[in-house]
């Protein structure tokens, strides 16, 4: 088995697929799919600005397995050609190899040693902040009920997951002389750094929150821009920040407390530039059902149940939608999105069993 899945990911890694600079089309990758999947009715999508779906179903199955295929750039670290797939000792290295391509390739092997009922969602905007393939799915019909997402999770089921938001805070101040008695209040840069300073504390006063194994809200401060020069009061400043909640923790009740954190009459502009609920959706008490009907799912497929992530996936999409879903695939998340991106070859080979158990079992 583990010498098709190879076969495969050689292939698929072969695709550039990076994103940005989002110039998926119909073709290449999704050619190639088309071709591996004989005996699958298939449905091709393009939403625009490389965002581009195919949903490929065998038999009927209330089951979705979803996998997106784009990347992220490589870096310049790589040490060759990150399009060329190498095998070496116990490692498949190759961009994409860890996330996601491997559960693809792993996928594809299963799927064509077998009979059973089966169905993919294969989708390639993930990397770019911009998702359309999971939302245009979600609005119509398909009679499916259960969504494993692929991610690396070192071949274990991740029943629950943190939120994202991203966010852009402008501070208005008043440009002037820096000798003026009235910089410390006027200063924009200055109204950022009382904002920052009065986060991170709220931060720390977080950490005793808990869901399913995470601990504490995590944040970060990614960017902080303003000025003219230092003898001049800064007249604007912007801050981006991301925070990461727990599942019961509210995005809305979060960003309304970093909003209270100034003096509103400091802040020019609050924006959040993107979103992704937690895994699973809804309140405490509809979480923690989602999260034991993911268990049982879990269980009944014979997958191992791993702890709760710190990263972010698709998957909180589908249970905001109302399903079951939980995220397995093969790979440690460490090795994603770095140079010379590598999976382990034990972890294809075990996804790969236990997608062909699942589909000869169906």
């Amino acid at each position: 088995m583990i010498a098709n899945v190879l076969t495969y990911l050689e292939s698929l890694v072969g695709f550039d697929t990076r994103n940005p600079p989002r110039a998926i089309g119909t073709d290449g990758i999704f050619d190639y799919l088309c071709e591996q999947l004989p005996g699958f009715r298939i449905e091709l999508s393009d939403h625009g600005a490389g965002a581009v779906s195919l949903l490929a179903v065998r038999g009927e199955t209330t089951r979705l397995f979803n996998v997106h295929l784009d990347t992220v750039p490589s870096s310049p670290g790589w040490t060759a050609d990150p399009l060329k797939l190498r095998v070496i000792g116990d490692r498949a290295i190759g961009l994409g190899a860890c996330d996601i391509k491997g559960a693809a390739a792993c996928l594809l092997a299963a799927a064509n040693s077998t009979a059973g009922p089966a169905a993919f969602l294969f989708t390639s905007d993930e990397e770019a902040n911009d998702a359309r393939c999971i939302p245009a799915f979600l609005k119509r019909k398909h009679g499916f009920d259960e969504i494993i997402v692929a991610e690396p999770t070192m071949s274990q089921a991740v029943l629950a997951h943190r939120g994202i938001s991203s966010v852009l805070i402008k501070f208005a101040g008043a440009s002037g002389h820096a000798s003026g008695a009235n910089a410390l209040q006027t200063n924009a840069l200055h109204q950022a750094m009382h904002w920052g300073h009065a986060a991170l504390g709220f931060v720390e006063s977080q950490l005793h929150q808990r869901f399913g194994g995470l601990t504490g809200l995590r944040f970060n401060i990614g960017k902080v821009e303003g000025g003219i020069k230092a003898n001049v009061i800064a007249p604007t400043a912007e801050v981006r920040f991301g925070f990461r909640p727990l599942p019961s923790q509210s995005i809305d009740e979060l960003h309304a407390r970093f909003r209270a954190l100034i003096g509103v009459d400091a802040i020019a502009r609050y924006d959040e530039s993107f979103r992704g609920p937690s895994l699973p959706a809804g309140n405490v008490a509809a979480a923690e059902e989602r999260r034991l009907q993911a268990r049982d799912l879990a269980d009944a497929l014979g997958l191992p149940i791993g702890n709760a992530v710190d990263f972010w996936t698709e998957a909180a999409l589908f249970s905001t939608a109302g399903f079951t879903a939980l995220v397995y695939g093969p790979g440690d998340i460490a090795q994603a999105h770095s140079a010379d991106e590598w999976v382990a070859l034990d972890q294809l080979a075990a996804a790969a069993a236990n997608y062909q158990r699942i589909f000869s079992a169906s």
